[in-house]
């Protein structure tokens, strides 16, 4: 009857208002009976206020001083179904999302309604419901600023003692839905960001610092499914796991940039949580000891993993100490993080990387410290170090005694495709982490010569003390002073913080020792014949980064590994094998192949970043290596195995023009048969390259 009565009034008017106001007021208990008209009671009443809030103010001025969100409160209590509760969340929702006026916001904040309203104990076992309040709470995180902020926080001698939209908005942080737990990263963010001084040391004050340790935690339980993904489509190489793949991928890189997202807030405290919680729950015990060379397919996937997560890490969170702390760590023995994950570190028990089974974290797991260890490093200056070959020799050192450095190197020289691409999409990442010092880069081997020279040129022009000096020394002391400053000051970080001693006698060498090390590693790539194309490519990006202006500036041992030893070894081949594979299918198509593919490939070295992303690391894709990979009558398998010798062919081949100091053609200096500078079947056959002439004989007969 009560239905039926007021849906015959006309909306959108004042009286209308009034009318719903006066009877909802009139409800003392909410049943089957008069359950259809509150609800509609309720939806109704928030479209009129939208509606006045844009169009007559007079509509809201009714809504506070007959205190309708009071009435929303109390029928709230007087529901006993479910229905009631969701419309309610709704249409309050509605009423936010909506109001365009401050004074309506800060009047929905006051009077402790929306904080009664947020701490109400609802029925999530109601998904629906659920829904609802995410994003109730969404929409109210909306609207914050320095000044409704205010109106939602409890405080005692100037500082926060309760946050209620915050504690309960984290309480579904990591549910197994994903899109309450979107939501909730969009309500925490619009927290940070609001920029209060009070509410951000409230949310860096114990116990609510346990949230962003249990954020790595989350995150590195994802890694942890990653990698069983891609061990199973290392198993099992038919298997259509690409997907699922790609499913992992997106929502761990999507957890990094939340990571990133939350860091941007400028809250220095939340930095240096993130931090370290990444550190110790994430890198050091599981990340870094799975860098390891052995067979099995497990230790397999758990390399690829590490190296596909450390570039993201790198290339995503955007922290100074993060980014300089994981390079200072590629300085250690391998030894030292195995022997940090096989001890308990924040609540986790690790023997082997990514083989361990996780657990929930202590309480105050970003707190804890690893048991303190102490590590001899050789001495880097030895000349066996110097090249990357010798590196997994049994007759140099044992595998455990390598650097986390040396071991990425190694990979580049030895490991199969899939490790190749994956350390070099590593030190690519480094190369491009701006938040790396210049110093750091130049310790791993991997500071472009020119920016050596510009910093150099830079102090001599401003006229720093033996500036000009600096420039022209052969020995460049001062960037091996500033590398050990910087290296030292995050080596005693990790001592000081995560309890990593480093004892070495000579840390500071000369730069060229780590610059040849590299360097020789991509030489060594290039004359490999088990490495895919597309690797290739990225080894010569690499190689075209660290390339200094001119051949002049080569010395006679790089010279001799860049040009002499590469055209005698794999350049050769490679052409040997190219003109072998046209002779038997693509005789006609080489030109086509070969100037399709020296665009691609100008394009590939020439560009700002790396031809493939480092999730390619997770895919990798099949090498045609022999006559026997390709099936019989299979036309496309013949043409693919055509074009990968191409592309090995021309990365070589524009490989030998940089290091002579010379630009790149935009075209491949290759002569069509019509364009040959001489015709020798004309020749042979007695006709003049300009014409026949009249009376000329024709010799047609084959050699």
């Amino acid at each position: 009857m009560w239905f039926s009565f007021w849906r015959s009034r006309d909306r959108f008017t004042l009286d209308h208002l009034r009318y719903l106001t006066d009877q909802l007021t009139k409800v003392q208990i909410v049943n089957d009976v008069n359950k259809d008209f509150v609800i509609e009671a309720l939806r109704s009443i928030a479209e009129l206020i939208t509606y006045g809030d844009q169009h007559d103010p007079s509509f809201f001025d009714f809504f506070m001083e007959k205190q309708v969100v009071g009435e929303f409160v109390r029928i709230l209590k007087l529901s006993k179904s479910i229905s009631i509760p969701l419309q309610l969340l709704q249409t309050v929702s509605i009423m936010i999302q909506n109001l365009r006026s401050e004074h309506a916001i800060y009047y929905m904040f006051s009077n402790e309604h929306m904080n009664y309203l947020i701490t109400y104990s609802f029925d999530f076992r109601n998904e629906e419901l659920l829904s609802y309040y995410i994003s109730f709470l969404r929409a109210i995180s909306g609207k914050l600023n320095k000044s409704t902020i205010s109106l939602l926080v409890k405080t005692q001698d100037e500082e926060v003692v309760s946050f209620p939209l915050y504690v309960e908005a984290i309480r579904f942080a990591f549910h197994e839905e994903n899109m309450v737990r979107t939501a909730v990263r969009t309500v925490t963010l619009n927290v940070y960001h609001v920029g209060d001084e009070c509410v951000n040391r409230y949310i860096t004050s114990a116990p609510r610092t346990e949230y962003f340790s249990n954020l790595v935690s989350f995150f590195r339980n994802q890694c942890m499914d990653l990698n069983r993904l891609v061990s199973e489509a290392l198993k099992n190489q038919g298997s259509d796991s690409t997907s699922a793949i790609i499913s992992a991928v997106d929502e761990i890189e999507d957890n990094l940039y939340y990571f990133s997202d939350v860091i941007s807030a400028g809250i220095p405290d939340v930095g240096r949580l993130i931090t370290d919680s990444i550190l110790m729950l994430l890198v050091f015990p599981l990340l870094l000891p799975s860098l390891r060379t052995l067979d099995s397919n497990d230790m397999q996937s758990g390399v690829v993993t590490s190296l596909y997560l450390l570039c993201c890490i790198l290339r995503i969170v955007k922290i100074k100490d993060l980014a300089n702390t994981i390079v200072a760590a590629l300085f250690y023995p391998f030894e030292t993080f195995t022997k940090f994950s096989g001890g308990k570190v924040n609540g986790y028990t690790s023997d082997s990387g990514f083989t361990s089974v996780s657990q929930e974290p202590d309480e105050n797991s970003a707190k804890c410290k690893a048991e303190h260890l102490t590590v001899e490093v050789p001495n880097s200056t030895s000349s066996s170090d110097l090249y990357p070959e010798s590196v997994m020799s049994e007759n140099n050192r044992s595998s455990s005694n390598l650097t986390l450095r040396e071991v990425l190197l190694a990979y580049v020289t030895k490991g199969d495709d899939v490790q190749v691409l994956g350390s070099l999409s590593v030190l690519a990442t480094l190369l491009q982490t701006k938040e790396l010092d210049e110093s750091m880069l130049d310790k791993l081997g991997i500071l472009p010569q020119r920016k050596q020279h510009k910093k150099q040129l830079l102090q001599a022009l401003v006229g720093e003390a033996s500036g000009e000096e600096q420039l022209f020394s052969s020995e460049n002391s001062w960037m091996r002073d500033s590398i050990g400053c910087e290296l030292s000051t995050y080596l005693e970080k990790i001592k000081e913080l995560y309890g990593l001693s480093f004892l070495c006698s000579d840390l500071v060498t000369s730069p060229r020792v780590p610059r040849f090390q590299v360097l020789d590693a991509l030489v060594s790539l290039f004359c490999r014949s088990n490495i895919s194309a597309e690797t290739l490519w990225d080894g010569g990006w690499l190689l075209r980064q660290l390339l200094p202006y001119s051949e002049a500036e080569f010395n006679s041992q790089h010279l001799e590994l860049l040009q002499v030893r590469t055209y005698e070894v794999s350049y050769k081949n490679s052409a040997t094998a190219l003109v072998k594979e046209v002779r038997g299918f693509w005789p006609d198509l080489l030109i086509t192949v070969l100037c399709n593919e020296w665009k691609k490939c100008k394009r590939a070295m020439e560009s700002s970043y790396p031809p493939k992303e480092p999730k390619c690391v997770l895919f990798p894709s099949p090498i045609l290596s022999s006559e026997d990979d390709i099936p019989d009558s299979s036309s496309f398998a013949a043409g693919e195995r055509l074009h990968e010798l191409a592309k090995v062919f021309v990365v070589l081949h524009q490989l030998q023009i940089f290091t002579l100091g010379r630009p790149l053609p935009e075209k491949p200096l290759i002569y069509p048969p019509g364009d040959l500078p001489a015709n020798s079947r004309a020749q042979t056959s007695g006709l003049d390259l300009s014409g026949p002439k009249p009376g000329t004989e024709v010799n047609l007969a084959q050699d």
